[in-house]
């Protein structure tokens, strides 16, 4: 159910193949909810490629920046232009960062939109405010070809809704405990379990589900699923953590990011304005692979001292300035056919076992179409399957039906449904409506916020009027509809039943991490608001009282992995209501609080009484 194995759904059910796809979590909830936020062509492996002649390295990057101006095509209220900034410290780096850039436009030819530029200290002062002057030369904006601010897990839960509505079966929360063979030890099945009984207190079911083919597409899991194919069968992945920080917006310009290609380590660290806050990151350093691993301090220090150096000295960067922090694994992959000393494989794997288990591992987020395509192929050879026109009209996603010549039929964005794959030109839901100015419409017939319909428009494209419709009334002038999850964030309860409604949400978390990101926004905002999404998924689901504990400790426990303070995982949900998620010990100050403490007020500070009010006499009534 990630960003691959949702993908290869979708390519299959397009070809009029029969496809299910299974997820023991919930859709994106591993690495692909856990990236950079970044759909990006890859800069510094076409730094690689040319200084190590690496064929393989120059590959990747064309086919990324091929695959990123799809993004922006199929799904454009998820992706957006994000020009990117590499600080430039010496005059001699002004030259050879401009030739890497600009060989970067070459490499993106008709899919480049605008070429990359110098800035000189003052225009990248103007550009970035917060740069260090000091030895600050200029800058290089690589725009036309800069990387695409992402919104992950929604597209992943988009790819997994779009491939559902093509025919395919798509399950959250049903986990595979083992692979099923024929008598000549060919796959042809797989067990499964219902996870979701459990959670209401009850026995989970097992059932077995057949198959002419197995696709394993797990991420940093891969090897557990071919250790059920093939206990002796040699490791290929290579887990590695990436730790990134969310930081208050202020930290970065909202229309412009940055790139320090030389960190103290060596290391590429990005810092991006990301849904209104600035993310920062990442880290990169083998780990052990787990379901929801928690962002060591070590890496958090690292990432933040690497951000003082080159923000103003003025701006202070403080540890509890940190809203959230999350460790994502990158199933880093070897080639099982080649001698380990010729070490990783930097783009994507796929592997056919002696049993018949294809193996799509490796990539990235940008790359996702690309993999699920070769994987599709490699299905349809291995497993003698007959892709076929589709069978009937396509779906109407934006109310239009057409047919194309000789009984193809067409989808609405004009992808030929001939049995080829076609994810190159399929939107994905939501797409075919959404257009810059949707958010305006939406005001108008509905009476939302402004920042509420920007955020519906961009988070679910034309579907953004179905969420409005099940905001209930805030009984208030204005806004007249969509009540707040959190103050600080455009979230409203409409999300809450929309996601349930249609996008297979099933609990707490799947809500607060993946159909809204406020738990990787704001760790402390998703604890405050975890009462209210509870209740609102109790009202649909028609949870008891047992459930709702349930999901409010493993909601907690998430929030852990996000960056959630050790004193706060201990509060119970009355303390929470209770507003207490803001209280602070004094050893505390400067550790988690965003602010320093509230200086006591001494009686010779000021002439007025203790508690009254100093604009008025002290007479007056009010100070009585």
């Amino acid at each position: 159910g990630g960003a691959t194995g949702s993908g290869i759904a979708l390519d299959a059910a397009t070809r009029g193949l029969k496809v299910a796809v299974v997820e023991r979590d919930d859709f994106s909830a591993g690495t692909s909810s856990k990236s950079t936020k970044l759909v990006h062509g890859g800069v510094r492996y076409l730094e690689k490629a040319v200084w190590e002649l690496d064929y393989n390295q120059y590959k990747l990057v064309k086919e990324a920046l091929r695959e990123r101006r799809y993004f922006l095509d199929t799904a454009p209220h998820l992706s957006e232009w994000l020009p990117i900034m590499i600080p430039v410290q010496k005059w001699w780096q002004a030259p050879y960062f401009w030739l890497g850039t600009k060989c970067y436009d070459l490499l993106a030819g008709h899919d480049n939109i605008e070429s990359s530029y110098f800035l000189t200290k003052s225009k990248a002062l103007d550009a970035f405010p917060m740069l260090k002057k000091d030895n600050l030369f200029g800058a290089l904006v690589y725009y036309g070809t800069q990387d695409g601010a992402h919104n992950d897990s929604r597209m992943n839960v988009s790819l997994a809704m779009t491939a559902a509505l093509y025919g395919a079966t798509v399950v959250n929360h049903l986990e595979v405990t083992g692979l099923e063979k024929d008598a000549n030890g060919r796959l042809n099945g797989a067990r499964v379990r219902d996870l979701l009984p459990e959670r209401n207190g009850q026995k989970s079911s097992e059932f077995h589900v057949r198959a002419k083919g197995i696709i394993n597409a797990t991420g940093p899991f891969t090897d557990s699923i071919r250790k059920m194919d093939d206990q002796e069968v040699q490791e290929i992945v290579a887990p590695s953590s990436g730790v990134h920080v969310i930081l208050p917006g202020y930290y970065s310009p909202a229309n412009m990011g940055l790139i320090d290609p030389s960190t103290s380590d060596g290391r590429v660290i990005f810092f991006l304005p990301w849904q209104g806050n600035t993310i920062a990151g990442t880290t990169d350093a083998a780990c052990p692979v787990e379901q929801n691993p928690i962002a060591g301090e070590a890496e958090i220090d690292w990432i933040l001292n690497e951000v003082r150096g080159y923000l103003q000295p003025d701006i202070n960067v403080r540890r509890g300035d940190v809203l959230a922090a999350w460790s994502g694994i990158r199933p880093l992959v070897r080639d099982p056919s080649k001698a380990k000393s010729e070490g990783l494989v930097r783009n994507h794997l796929i592997t056919t076992s002696p049993s018949g288990l294809l193996t799509c591992s490796g990539g990235k987020w940008t790359t996702y179409r690309q993999m699920a395509e070769e994987t599709v192929d490699a299905a349809v050879a291995t497993f003698s399957l007959r892709p076929s026109p589709l069978s009937g009209p396509p779906p109407q996603v934006a109310g239009i039906v057409q047919t194309g010549p000789n009984t193809v039929h067409t989808a609405p964005d004009g992808a030929d449904l001939d049995g080829t794959c076609q994810t190159h030109r399929v939107k994905l839901l939501g797409a075919h409506g959404f257009s810059q100015t949707l958010f305006i419409p939406l005001i108008q017939h509905y009476g939302l916020e402004t920042e509420v319909a920007r955020h519906l428009a961009t988070a679910y494209g034309d579907r953004a009027w179905t969420v409005a419709a099940l905001c209930a009334p805030t009984d208030a002038r204005f806004p007249v509809r969509g009540r707040r999850l959190s103050a600080l964030y455009p979230f409203v309860d409409g999300e809450v039943r929309y996601a349930v409604r249609h996008e297979y949400a099933q609990t707490a978390v799947d809500v607060i991490a993946r159909r809204t990101r406020l738990a990787f926004l704001n760790a402390q905002a998703a604890l405050e608001a975890l009462p209210g999404v509870i209740d609102l998924m109790a009202a649909e689901l028609g949870w008891g009282a047992q459930r709702r504990e349930r999901e409010w400790g493993d909601a907690v426990t998430f929030l852990t992995s996000m960056g959630l303070p050790k004193n706060k995982v201990g509060l119970t949900r009355k303390q929470v209501e209770k507003g207490e998620v803001g209280k602070w010990e004094d050893e505390e100050y400067g550790l988690y609080a965003r602010h320093d403490k509230p200086a006591e007020t001494l009686e010779s500070d000021s002439r007025g009484s203790m508690g009254g009010n100093p604009g008025i006499g002290r007479d007056a009534s009010a100070n009585k």
